[in-house]
């Protein structure tokens, strides 16, 4: 199906409110409150599409569009939105704060044993986790922005007071979450004889360098980032890790645990976020988590966030803590997916982990290449690096039997249901050891594949992307519930493969989020100038040209009367020149046709001249 991002949504929002909306009024659901993860899911799937694209805002009636208030009719008129989506607001932030008013991030429902025998405990299921802390990042954000523009449109002075109160519940969620993703950062060191150590090297030599060799080519290409590690004083590093970053015994890898980290420093805060709590996981990071970290950080320093002044003074402080955090990780695995002068680590599909979980899986590979499609867009990549993620995204599709045809007993359908587990390590020290699954392969593909199509100025490697882009929605949008509880909504994985285990459990709000976001970032890539082919700009140069030397030749001739057919026809060329010669930068092949079609009526001209003068004249 071709990537609609209009029509999608619309579609989506229909669901969504079909699904939470009774008599007009949110209802959370049996498992509503139970997870502040799926809780924030469910909430960006209707208010980040709002806040991102300017057709689908709710926060001024006056603009609200037809179509948009269509799809949400069930739960009122446009004047009746904006204060609906401030009650439900005001209720997931009063859900998700403990008995001491304090916010909270549980991952509740969202960690399963990893025995499925055993009950995690109460206070397992209350953890923090990072995926609640950058969800609540974008969340708030959202929020924050819809607050700002509906308090200056309505003049009942109840209704501005409940915003002022939910503003500030809101920043201090906020704040919240920033400290939470600052205290679940760890940089991981390990020696070179380690199990680690043996892998990385594995990993990055790529049977083309000897283990020794990779090590001394890891220190070589990593020692200006194992410097900034190692110097900075505003990464809160224990003196002793600082030190082992900067040796060149050691090898290491950055990004975020699951959690707050065992024994993180508390980070000194002007606001009161209430008590830090002390982190349970091992420092170790994961792949997962620190692609779902940096997904939420980019949105404190996206235009939105800047041109409407979302942070205050002290959340400004924390999101430049935070961005460096978020530089050194895409630096560091970016540089590990293209390690070597061959070919890149990251072609070698599926991706070895170092240690600490699954050890290789087409989802690592992937949250490999979602980093990379990250600094891809920080540093403006080059064509062959990008020829080569986009060969990596196909084979991904392929891998995971979202382009191809699955075959009998294909473990590839593991990928889907019941998804890649991952077990969160630390959490044993309060019961069960627990473990995180993750089943959003094909949208988390699909979103990577749509950014990659907006980062592309090739026009070969942007019609790959679209016509991936458009295989995976059509795969995806099968998977859509088609009877029973969430009709419209995610996720029927029997729909596409009917040999899957049964699957038992709530509709997965993570996949619905992220075709939501899905669809917001096909909206930038549609809004984006075109990609412009070099070879037709020349040649629609030389057409212009033509045209404009033919159009000088034909004004040579008896002006016609202005209001006559001929002298209406030669008005229109004029139009036509003028118009192609202003978008030929930008739109060389709508350029190249108004030029083709001011020749084709030039020549209309001449030919009409030449019929009606008499033959030997």
């Amino acid at each position: 199906m071709q990537i609609k991002p209009r029509e999608c949504l619309l579609e989506i929002w229909r669901s969504l409110v079909r699904h939470s909306f009774r008599d007009g009024v949110w209802d959370w659901g049996e498992w509503g409150r139970r997870s502040s993860v799926a809780d924030a899911e469910r909430l960006l799937s209707l208010l980040y599409p709002a806040t991102e694209i300017p057709a689908f805002r709710l926060d001024d009636p006056d603009t609200t569009q037809r179509d948009v208030m269509d799809a949400l009719k069930r739960v009122g008129d446009a004047s009746d939105m904006p204060g609906t989506v401030v009650g439900i607001l005001a209720e997931f932030m009063e859900n998700h704060r403990g008995g001491d008013l304090d916010p909270t991030f549980a991952g509740g429902y969202y960690f399963v044993p990893e025995d499925p025998s055993q009950e995690l405990s109460k206070e397992q299921r209350e953890l923090g986790v990072v995926d609640s802390y950058s969800m609540s990042v974008t969340l708030c954000l959202a929020a924050l922005g819809f607050l700002n523009i509906y308090r200056g449109k309505t003049r009942r002075d109840s209704t501005i007071a409940r915003i002022d109160e939910l503003r500030a519940a809101t920043s201090l969620r906020l704040t919240a979450a920033m400290v939470g993703l600052l205290r679940s950062f760890t940089v991981n060191t390990f020696g070179f004889n380690s199990p680690q150590g043996q892998a990385l090297c594995q990993l990055v030599g790529q049977r083309q360098l000897s283990e020794r060799q990779a090590f001394h080519e890891f220190q070589r290409r990593f020692r200006p980032l194992r410097s900034v590690i190692s110097e900075s004083a505003v990464l809160g590093l224990e003196p002793e890790t600082r030190e082992r970053v900067s040796s060149d015994t050691q090898l290491f890898e950055c990004g975020w645990a699951w959690s707050l980290v065992k024994d993180a420093p508390t980070v000194p805060t002007a606001e009161e976020i209430g008590v830090q709590v002390e982190g349970v996981a091992r420092p170790v990071p994961h792949l997962y988590f620190t692609v779902v970290a940096l997904d939420g950080i980019q949105d404190l320093f996206s235009e939105r966030t800047l041109t409407l002044g979302l942070l205050n003074a002290e959340q400004q402080r924390l999101a430049e803590a935070l961005r460096l955090r978020w530089e050194i990780t895409q630096q560091y695995w970016s540089g590990i997916a293209r390690f070597g002068e061959g070919s890149w680590p990251l072609e070698d599909i599926p991706w070895r982990t170092t240690g600490g979980g699954q050890p290789e899986s087409e989802y690592f590979s992937l949250s490999v290449a979602s980093i990379l499609v990250h600094d891809l867009v920080r540093r403006r990549a080059t064509d062959d690096d990008l020829a080569r993620t986009v060969t990596v995204m196909e084979r991904l599709a392929e891998r995971g039997r979202i382009t191809s045809r699955m075959t009998v007993g294909d473990r590839a359908v593991g990928l889907h249901n019941p998804g890649v587990s991952l077990p969160l390590q630390g959490s044993e020290t309060l019961g069960p050891p627990m473990q995180w699954t993750m089943t959003d392969f094909s949208a988390q593909l699909l979103k990577r594949t749509i950014q990659l199509s907006s980062l592309s100025r090739n026009v070969g490697s942007r019609e790959r992307l679209l016509g991936l882009g458009e295989r995976i929605l059509d795969h995806l949008w099968q998977r859509r519930i088609r009877d029973g509880e969430g009709v419209g909504l995610w996720d029927n994985v029997h729909a596409v493969y009917p040999a899957s285990p049964d699957r038992q459990g709530p509709l997965s709000w993570s996949i619905t989020e992220r075709v939501a976001e899905c669809m917001v970032a096909a909206n930038v890539l549609y809004t984006q100038p075109p990609v412009r082919s070099p070879d037709l700009e020349a040649s629609a140069r030389s057409l212009l040209g033509e045209a404009t030397h033919l159009l000088g030749n034909e004004q040579m001739e008896p002006a016609p009367v202005p209001t006559s057919e001929e002298g209406m026809l030669l008005k229109s060329i004029e139009a036509d020149l003028r118009r192609a010669r202003q978008i030929l930068d930008r739109q060389p092949g709508t350029a190249f046709a108004l030029a083709q079609r001011v020749l084709v009526r030039l020549d209309s001209l001449a030919r009409a001249r030449e019929s009606s003068t008499p033959r030997g004249v």
